[in-house]
């Protein structure tokens, strides 16, 4: 599907957003093994989602859609032992969060599994994963040397490890505890840095112990039952981070989100369009089952660039792109380092950044591990391309919005991943109406 979406003379409104998809998922696989029935309210229903959803059903976990609330589910839970072995193949979609945290799930269950995802996915590498799941015991097969999908996994009696990890990577360390609650003997892992610890706030709360101490977590195996949480999803910050940019870039922008999630391991582009000189403002900040949550207001802004680099780096991952864009508006040279692992997303989001950002005629160059902008301050609307990445379609399509002319986006359906509400909330924030 392409999309035609023009310069839009004002970006103004609020916003509610869906809900988070990083405590999604988590809510649903930790919920599903469980001892219990669990309320999710604000879910994210984008494809990757679903993904964990499905899966979750084929191994005997009853998972319930409100018909009067289509973004609440009800998990009733089969406990740490009561999954059953699926007659089909389990499939992660898109997800590189579903497939890695069910690795880890699967590798301690007692049957067998296959687990794929679609041809991006079965394209990125995951021997990351396998290889601690190996020291631990795991049995699992998979392609290209064991480092990609689809993977055969005979679940085994697992043991604990210590583990230094190569990268800060939630998906990873969550990867991780999952095996390592199901394993015998406490497990050590060592991060290079920090990274996003939902995995950790809600297996704390649903009563795991896992002992943090700076860099370095402790995991003891867990034997007991997982208490069931009612979980009220906050708005996702990856999300926000679209509208974010738009509101501060713009002109005549000026955005309300609501009740966004602003947990410290997330909000890495806070940080970053503060530090630019951006007009962000955090209002009605509280606390939600362990999440902090706040309204964010953001106006236009003269913005500057800087260099981002170091321990910030997991915490605005996701957001690379979009943090592209900005730097296009604001004055001066910003550096973006230490960012390789946006290699492995979705596609290769340093090289499709500068290639799609180059074509609006962004001053942008690729390095080895990040990006060098130098602003310029306009683009121009142009014929660009998505990968079928959502966050690259959704930058191109704000880089539309702030872009003189048209500006035509490939296979801008991949939004759905994520946002599947994403146009529609674009056209109620400028009044334009986007059409495929």
């Amino acid at each position: 599907m392409e999309m035609v979406v023009g310069k839009s003379s004002q970006i103004q409104g609020e916003l509610y957003l869906p809900g988070d998809k990083s405590i999604s998922h988590r809510s649903v696989i930790f919920n599903s093994i469980s001892n219990g029935t669990a309320k999710i309210t604000n879910i994210s229903l984008g494809q990757d989602c679903i993904s964990t959803i499905n899966i979750m059903r084929n191994m005997g976990v009853e998972i319930d859609l409100n018909e009067q609330d289509t973004t609440t589910l009800i998990i009733k839970g089969v406990g740490r032992t009561g999954l059953r072995e699926p007659n089909i193949v389990l499939d992660a979609g898109n997800s590189g969060t579903t497939m890695r945290l069910i690795s880890g799930l699967l590798s301690a269950q007692p049957f067998f599994s296959v687990l794929t995802g679609d041809d991006s996915l079965r394209s990125r590498p995951m021997g990351r994963i396998i290889l601690p799941l190996k020291q631990m015991g795991a049995n699992i097969l998979g392609r290209d040397g064991n480092t990609k999908a689809p993977f055969a996994i005979y679940g085994s009696e697992l043991e604990g490890i210590e583990y230094t990890m190569p990268v800060a990577s939630a998906q990873l360390k969550s990867c991780l505890i999952l095996a390592a609650i199901n394993s015998v003997g406490k497990t050590i892992l060592h991060q290079p840095a920090l990274s996003r610890d939902h995995t950790e706030k809600m297996l704390g709360n649903m009563g795991v112990n896992i002992q943090n101490d700076g860099l370095k977590l402790t995991i003891e195996p867990f034997t007991g039952e997982f208490k069931s949480i009612d979980v009220n999803v906050p708005a996702d910050i990856s999300s926000a981070a679209f509208w974010i940019v738009a509101g501060l870039c713009h002109q005549q922008g000026k955005i309300t989100l609501k009740n966004v999630g602003i947990n410290p391991s997330r909000s890495g582009i806070l940080d970053v369009m503060s530090e630019m000189g951006g007009n962000i403002y955090v209002k009605n900040a509280t606390i939600v089952a362990g999440e902090e949550v706040a309204d964010i207001v953001v106006e236009p802004s003269e913005l500057q660039g800087i260099e981002i680099s170091g321990d910030i780096i997991p915490r605005l991952i996701d957001e690379i792109p979009i943090i592209a864009l900005a730097a296009c508006f604001a004055k001066g040279k910003t550096v973006i380092r230490d960012a390789s692992d946006a290699r492995n997303k979705e596609s290769d989001r340093l090289s499709i950044t500068v290639s799609e950002l180059s074509k609006f005629g962004a001053d942008i160059e690729e390095t080895v591990d990040g990006i060098i902008i130098n602003g310029v301050g306009s683009l121009s609307g142009t014929i660009c391309e998505s990968f079928n990445d959502h966050r690259i379609a959704m930058m191109e399509a704000i880089a539309a919005i702030l872009s003189q002319g048209k500006t035509t986006i490939k296979n801008s359906e991949c939004v759905a991943i994520s946002y599947p509400q994403f146009w529609d909330d674009l056209s109620n924030l400028t009044g334009d109406h986007y059409d495929a």
